[in-house]
Parts: structure tokens; C-alpha cells; sequence
């Protein structure tokens, strides 16, 4: 979700990942198997796992949907602190071109 992952970027086996996170290989199975079912990784049989590019669209609107929630906080905490809109809309623009 955080585009840590590039598409058609490899993912490590299940074992590897297993043996990395100490936990057992079907938990990673699972997981594998859950994310394969949402369309954000592709298992090429003899070649590996990799992250799937279909999905991207879905990425896109579930940021959208973080973003709203947490502008919907900060507009929420300025109103009880008093704060205006523009001045809302200021510390936005500040922070947005910070990086």
C-alpha cells in the first residue's frame, strides 16, 4: 500500500519469508494465498512469486480513503481548537511542500 513494492518487483519464497519472520511456512502460505486472491501478488509456477501491476487501482483508492479519514481528523481537531479553515488550509500547504 505504501509503494515500498514496485510492480513485477520479486517476492522472496515462502520458506525465505517463513525462516525471515519466525513464523511457520503456512502462515506465509496463507498470507501468499490471501494476497494472490486480491490481486496484489502473481505466482509464475517455475519462475517465483512477484507483485502483481493490476492492482493498482485499488492501492490508489484505499490512499484516497486514508487520506480523507485523516483530513477528517485534522479538520475535526481544528474546529475544537478553533482554528479556521484557511488557517487549516495553510499548515496543509506548509507541510505538503516540506517534502
Amino acid at each position: 500500500m505504501k509503494g515500498e513494492l514496485k510492480p513485477g518487483e520479486a517476492m522472496p519464497s515462502m520458506r525465505k519469508l517463513a525462516k525471515s519472520l519466525h513464523v511457520s511456512v503456512i502462515t506465509t502460505q496463507r498470507a501468499y494465498d490471501d494476497l494472490q486472491r486480491d490481486g496484489f501478488i502473481i505466482t509464475v509456477p517455475a519462475k517465483g512469486t512477484f507483485v502483481s501491476t493490476q492492482n493498482q487501482d485499488f492501492i490508489r483508492e484505499e490512499n484516497l480513503r486514508r487520506i480523507e479519514e485523516l483530513l477528517t481528523d485534522a479538520a475535526t481537531l481544528g474546529r475544537e481548537n478553533g482554528l479556521s479553515l484557511e488557517e487549516l488550509q495553510t499548515t496543509l500547504e506548509l507541510v505538503y511542500k516540506e517534502d
